[in-house]
């Protein structure tokens, strides 16, 4: 699914439309344990998805632009951690 159609949907279309690709990709790492797979690059183009959906999820969540990180409007939240 292409993002600009992502970003045209709801909220709500947007979870429910996470939550199908989560359980598409659930039942496809079954089939991929099971050796049942035809096409095991279609885990990684879903596994995209929803990258995509989560990321657009958070950008209408936190009023970013697209385009802009989440994390960009609100930087200062978050916690630097250090490796010593």
């Amino acid at each position: 699914m292409k993002s600009r159609d992502m970003r045209d949907m709801t909220l709500e279309e947007l979870r429910v439309q996470h939550d199908q690709f989560m359980d598409e990709l659930t039942n496809l790492r079954v089939k991929l344990a099971l050796r049942q797979l035809d096409n095991p690059i279609r885990v990684r183009h879903l596994r995209r998805n929803i990258a995509r959906a989560r990321t657009i999820l958070l950008e209408k969540e936190s009023g970013a632009r697209p385009g802009e990180t989440p994390a960009a409007t609100a930087s200062t939240d978050r916690k630097r951690i250090t490796m010593e």
